[in-house]
């Protein structure tokens, strides 16, 4: 039977129930939200036990009792039961033990690290990325890769090893460091790019503070820092605290504040008359709510928009019973006119895990008047002017779902306007982006894991329908180019564990040359991906915001077709090159049997003109050069 724990004792779990009622009386508005209730009072009994097995674990670090295990391997089973089976770094030094469960994928250097796990905890949603670097050296190189998972959200540890607990007191002239005794300076360092951070002085509370950091990882969905002596690696402490599972559990809403909210926002919907839209983005997915939002859709049939990084979080398949209901990307005034309409027109707007960045708003252009919103976030809710902190979208939005059923049936007569993209038919035979972009969107399939550059390929990917189950990443807000070379990596690992479909990169040419050295790491680990290079010749993107001509958006030509040999398929058997110059070599190429089963690792050179852009980058680099000059 659950309990309850007050004060070290335990109380069943239907007396704390009973207990609450009391507290709170019964009313039929409280009764629909029974099993809401139910649930956040059992992740708060749930919290409360972890805490007291926590403390109880605690007391026997002094006597050592009961199976032992080292600091190292308490760290690294902790990471298996989060479901992670790959680990991407340098080796130092400072590095920590094996785990014979645990694959060390080796990378060519620690930003490319920090990249492959970012990639692999996008995919591989519930668990955590996971890049192991040495001291100094070695952790600055990855922190650019750590900062733009805070950036985005995605749940990163990053595991640094550093001297003995005794060199870093004493602070001698050691290599890696700066030469001035500042042994910290790293660490405050990543503080700034890190939700937590732990610095392991000594076994005692090492267990208590690694789960500590993987506890504020997982909750809070951003990436943490942890550092390990290389003396502690080895060091015993008691197993009994594994056995004590890490909670995921949002904190508990205020009843009253909650109840209120529901109340404010049927309030809305009532005189919306039902015409209402749903618009999901990004923390939809980081924060694991998308089987809530299904819900929430599959119940009300309210239409369903998506921000940039929203896309995948929903897919159209759920919404067969009304294929008008999904519609596709909002991004302010580089919405397609078709679909445009349907989100600024609405009464009222339920933003889902919103992340109004420059480039995921259409440069700041939404037209929604926050009269007409409600904004579900994961730890407030925004219901018109009004913030309600504590009120998070986890909690309450299967309760929402259930005042907002009664709604359906006027939601299924709304006509949402249905976007397919079509491929031109152009006189010139060259591959235009008009042209790729809905062309390779045919070439898609069920499962396929989609990663998009920053800049042009994603420009080129946001009006595409993606297929059912497919996942798209791209780093939309961070954007830092040659991330998705390294991300690739991690998520080419992670969509063989579950097992997903085939995974295919479109990556620009100067965005490869950054971080192209991590192809070798994809032949080595035998992963397959799709790899689409768009040479044009430089920086696209950046002709668009500051010059066609600029000379310092020009870039050296390489032999893009020969990369794969040179980076480690010494023999030619392990993948294959292609170019395609034209429409026509484009095509056979996409409907051809054996490229589209992505059995082996292949690099496709498009050729493309240096000015062509997609329509959204176009209009977006106008709308940015405009703002900039105000």
């Amino acid at each position: 039977m659950s309990s309850s724990v007050c004060s070290g004792i335990y109380v069943p779990f239907h007396s704390a129930l009973l207990h609450y009622l009391l507290i709170y009386p019964l009313t039929q508005q409280s009764a629909d939200n029974m099993s809401a209730t139910v649930n956040e009072l059992q992740a708060e009994v749930d919290r409360l036990h972890h805490n007291l097995q926590s403390i109880t674990v605690q007391r026997e670090l002094a006597t050592q009792d009961g199976d032992l295990i080292t600091v190292s391997g308490y760290l690294l089973t902790r990471l298996e039961q989060l479901g992670v089976t790959s680990i991407f770094g340098v080796p130092g030094d400072f590095n920590m033990q094996d785990n014979p469960r645990i694959q060390w994928v080796g990378n060519c250097n620690e930003l490319n690290a920090a990249y492959a796990a970012d990639g692999y905890a996008r995919v591989k949603e519930n668990s955590v990325g996971v890049v192991v670097t040495t001291f100094g050296v070695g952790e600055l190189s990855a922190i650019n890769g750590i900062a733009g998972a805070f950036s985005e959200m995605v749940p990163v540890l990053h595991v640094v090893g550093v001297p003995s607990t005794l060199q870093l007191k004493t602070r001698p002239l050691l290599h890696h460091t700066l030469g001035d005794g500042r042994f910290d300076a790293f660490t405050k360092a990543a503080q700034q790019v890190t939700l937590a951070n732990a610095s392991l002085m000594t076994k005692v509370n090492a267990p208590a503070e690694i789960d500590r950091v993987l506890h504020e990882c997982i909750t809070h969905s951003r990436p943490v820092y942890l550092t390990l002596p290389f003396d502690l690696v080895g060091e015993l402490v008691p197993a009994k605290h594994l056995q004590v599972p890490l909670l995921r559990a949002a904190p508990p809403s205020d009843p009253e504040v909650e109840a209120y909210v529901l109340d404010e926002i049927i309030k809305l919907v009532e005189e919306a008359g039902q015409d209402i839209v749903i618009l999901v983005d990004a923390c939809t997915i980081r924060h694991g709510v998308r089987d809530e939002v299904l819900d929430l859709v599959n119940k009300t049939q309210f239409p369903v928009y998506a921000a940039p990084m929203g896309k995948t979080a929903l897919r159209p398949k759920p919404f067969a019973c009304n294929s008008l209901t999904f519609a596709q990307i909002y991004m302010g005034t580089l919405t397609d006119p078709r679909i445009k309409d349907g989100v600024e027109k609405a009464k009222l707007i339920l933003s889902i895990g919103a992340l109004k960045s420059d480039f995921n708003t259409g440069m700041f252009t939404y037209r929604i008047p926050p009269t007409h919103t409600v904004e579900l976030h994961s730890d407030h809710t925004l219901v018109r002017y009004a913030q309600f902190p504590g009120i998070g979208m986890k909690l309450l939005l299967p309760k929402l779902t259930a005042r907002l059923e009664e709604y359906r049936r006027g939601a299924s007569r709304l006509i949402v306007p249905h976007y397919k993209p079509v491929i031109p038919q152009e006189a010139d035979n060259r591959i235009s982006h008009a042209y790729l972009w809905p062309r390779v969107g045919q070439f898609f399939k069920e499962k396929d894991v989609i990663v998009a550059e920053t800049g042009t390929s994603s420009y080129g990917l946001f009006d595409i329908p993606l297929p059912d189950k497919a996942i798209f990443l791209s780093q939309i807000l961070y954007g830092s180019i040659g991330w998705t070379v390294g991300s690739v990596l991690g998520a080419a690992i992670a969509a063989r564990e579950f097992p997903l479909g085939r995974v295919i990169l479109f990556v620009g040419d100067g965005s490869l040359q950054l971080t192209a050295q991590e192809l070798s790491t994809m032949i080595r680990t035998r992963v397959t991906p799709i790899i689409f290079v768009i040479n044009n010749e430089g920086y696209n993107i950046e002709r668009r915001l500051h010059g066609m001509d600029r000379k310092y958006n020009d870039i050296a030509t390489w032999s893009y077709t020969s990369l794969l040999r040179a980076f480690g398929d010494v023999d030619g058997t392990a993948s294959k090159s292609y170019t395609v110059r034209d429409k026509a070599s484009l095509d056979r190429l996409l409907l051809d049997p054996e490229f589209a089963r992505a059995d082996k690792i292949q690099l496709v050179e498009v050729i493309m003109d240096k000015y062509d852009s997609p329509r959204t980058l176009e209009a977006g680099s106008a709308l940015s050069m405009l703002k900039s000059s105000q």
